[in-house]
């Protein structure tokens, strides 16, 4: 079970992010929006299914590794865990490094799974 201090960290910066329903991403994948789905789940998680078109870099490396995926800090980016928590903080970070269009799942895979 998270600490307390970890879901108010999530919850402090889910103030400073963009976030999105599994609808709202469906939407942006039908009417071909330009974004890059980047899954930040660990590979065990990403191993048992992805979101279709996902690049997966898990968020212990995506700062690292961005620039496998865009270096361009105005392309859209929308990032997806487990659950939102961490995709809302590797959002965050990236937001951080000067990514300008950065945007989070807010229910993740699961949520992504359960509206199919």
């Amino acid at each position: 079970m998270p600490m307390p201090e970890f879901h108010q960290l999530v919850n402090e910066v889910k103030k400073e992010i963009q976030e999105i329903d599994p609808a709202a991403l469906k939407k942006m994948q039908q009417s071909g929006d330009d974004f890059v789905l980047i899954d930040v789940r660990e590979p065990d998680e990403v191993s048992r299914g992805t979101i279709p078109g996902a690049v997966a870099i898990p968020r212990g490396k995506l700062v690292l590794d961005i620039d496998t995926a865009t270096t361009d800090k105005d392309k859209k980016l929308v990032l997806y865990c487990g659950g939102g928590s961490r995709s809302a903080l590797a959002g965050w970070m990236l937001k951080k490094m000067g990514f300008k269009n950065v945007i989070s799942l807010a229910t993740g895979y699961r949520g992504w799974t359960q509206n199919q």
